[in-house]
């Protein structure tokens, strides 16, 4: 049985919408992240499918950087979560306001 590749299109722009609901509702650090995680997954659903349709391997290489990015960013921000966490025993991001330069 063979998808269409608009299948994958639609699912990928009904994550991303997810994906930017959550980020621009949610207060809670850690949600926000998983938010942009499920942003990500979507563009690379996206760079999957069209590397799919037009028999190219480029998209399958942009999804292998995006995973990287993806990877360090999570690295990084939970560090600052964790670090947010032990000084105020919160992750909300209302009041983070020292972390301005």
């Amino acid at each position: 049985m063979n998808v269409p590749a608009s299948w994958y299109l639609i699912l990928a722009a009904v994550l991303f919408g997810i994906g930017l609901f959550g980020l621009l509702t949610r207060r809670s650090a850690l949600t926000m992240f998983m938010c942009l995680e499920l942003l990500l997954n979507a563009v690379n659903l996206t760079f999957v499918t069209f590397a799919r349709t037009l028999s190219d391997i480029g998209g399958q290489v942009n999804v292998f950087f995006v995973m990287v990015v993806a990877a360090a960013e999570v690295t990084v921000g939970l560090g600052i979560v964790v670090t947010i966490f032990r000084n105020r025993s919160s992750t909300s991001v209302d009041g983070l306001t020292e972390l301005q330069g």
